[in-house]
């Protein structure tokens, strides 16, 4: 974090004044024994392991399973803050959803020179197989993961768009279901917007979005890539949650022009797979011929409208985080309306000026890669050592079309429980976004990730960040 810089606390305005979403909350805590929320934080981890509730690490001994450390404090967000917030996602995804609608069929953005050409024809998240088809309502992003950060009362910016397979949201779940355990008596003195219709939403989003050789009910199932994935846990925990099949690529195969999944009557047609495995992986008669994880011919089965695929594939093209500078434009181009959301300032390494620029002042950037997620491959300068810098920057220089650059934004802090106190620490969030044929629904909150690291601006799980229930309040 840069010295001497003030971050925005949501739950602190000045010295013994609390802010108005956290008044009740605030309340209720003075009346707390510490030792009594000491033990309770131990219980939450005990149900949290008790419910198989990890995450697998690469790269590290067999796949060892950890637990996402959970805080207790509710992170408060007001309901006039929520309504600002959700407008501007809402405008967000629609512009996402035209945007890669047109970049597979009349290109009219890059036409016009508002998206560079070559950035779109020469990124790997670019599907060839996808031009001139259109999913049922031209829904390319089922489910979308906002992250957003904020740097003051009512300053949002959005940090980047996981339009591809955003997971994390059984925590959001699980947090809020541990919370109701654990304080009953809180959710009655303070007034809390439920998340739990949440699943109920996902299956009618994905039944709607059902594709043209549907006849009757929908039929929905969750592909996954099996145990040992990192997220194997959200997968079947949503199937249970949805009440639909959970499935395997070998489970699947064509026949009679569907994708038909094994059951204990023979096979039986799906109508919807809400996949969560990457696009190289989905058909190795289409893209990568060594993919174990997928299903042969399920691109033909798709493009002839046999089944919807949720996420589209492709879609990943929009969660580029070099198209992402781009968005504020892309949202005009669109909507023909300003961006309701900021955008965070973004340097594009491939470009000359950006990338000097960035080498003068890398102590001060975080640097990224393109393609990368959950926290690998990135750089934050105020928190690298020189050795870090200079072999960072090599990098740069190496393969500077890789990464983009941004300023180092002072995160807003929410308390954690720390030895029996309150400490602040800087938090991001990731709202949920569920898109059909009939609309966009948002769920109040999402899930907020903590660096618990005191100082520290990195909240992703892998890199030792955990998690905390977002309460958006009912008024």
């Amino acid at each position: 974090m840069e010295k001497n810089k003030q971050h925005f606390d949501e739950m602190i305005s000045a010295p013994g004044s609390v802010r108005n979403p956290y008044s009740g909350y605030d309340k209720w805590f003075a009346q707390q024994d510490p030792d009594h929320l000491t033990r309770k934080s131990q219980e939450a981890e005990t149900f949290f392991r008790r419910s198989g509730i990890t995450f697998n690490v690469y790269g590290q001994a067999e796949a060892q399973e950890r637990l996402i450390p959970f805080d207790l404090i509710p992170r408060i967000i007001a309901e006039r803050e929520w309504a600002k917030l959700s407008k501007g996602i809402e405008q967000r995804v629609t512009a996402i959803n035209a945007f890669i609608h047109d970049v597979y069929n009349r290109q009219e953005i890059l036409r016009a020179g508002i998206v560079p050409y070559e950035l779109v024809a020469k990124n790997d998240a670019f599907l060839p197989q996808m031009m001139g088809f259109s999913p049922p309502g031209k829904v390319y992003t089922h489910i979308v993961g906002t992250d957003i950060v904020r740097t003051g009362p009512d300053e949002f910016f959005v940090l980047e768009d996981n339009a591809r397979t955003p997971s994390g949201v059984s925590y959001m779940l699980e947090n809020r279901e541990t919370m109701l355990q654990m304080f009953p008596e809180l959710f009655s003195q303070v007034r809390v917007k439920p998340v739990s219709t949440y699943p109920g939403s996902l299956h009618r989003a994905l039944c709607d979005s059902a594709p043209p050789a549907c006849t009757g009910k929908p039929r929905v199932a969750v592909l996954t890539p099996g145990i040992h994935n990192s997220a194997y846990f959200e997968h079947s925990f949503l199937a249970d949650q949805m009440g639909v099949e959970l499935v395997e690529g070998h489970d699947l195969r064509v026949v009679d022009g569907r994708i038909a999944m094994r059951t204990t009557l023979g096979y039986e047609p799906v109508d919807v797979l809400y996949r969560r495995i990457d696009d190289e992986y989905l058909d190795p008669l289409s893209f990568n011929p060594d993919s174990m994880l997928g299903v042969p011919g399920i691109m033909d089965i798709y493009r002839a409208g046999g089944i919807t695929i949720a996420n589209a594939p492709g879609a990943g093209i929009a969660d580029d985080k070099a198209i992402y500078s781009y968005m504020p434009e892309i949202i005009e181009f669109y909507t023909g309306e300003k961006a309701l959301l900021k955008n965070v300032e973004t340097y594009r390494c491939a470009e000359a000026d950006a990338l000097k620029y960035t080498l003068d002042n890398l102590r001060d950037l975080v640097v990224k890669e393109v393609h990368g997620s959950g926290g690998y491959g990135m750089l934050v300068g105020p928190a690298a050592s020189k050795q870090e810098l200079e072999d960072f920057a090599a990098k740069l220089r190496a393969r500077p079309a890789n990464y983009i650059a941004q300023p180092t934004l002072s995160l807003s802090t929410v308390p954690i429980f720390a030895d029996k106190g309150l400490a602040p620490r800087h938090v991001d969030l990731r709202p949920y976004v569920l898109v059909s044929p009939k609309g966009i629904n948002i769920t109040p909150g999402g899930l907020t990730r903590v660096a618990l690291t005191e100082g520290s601006l990195v909240v992703n799980s892998s890199q030792g960040g955990g998690t905390k229930d977002t309460w958006v309040l009912e008024e």
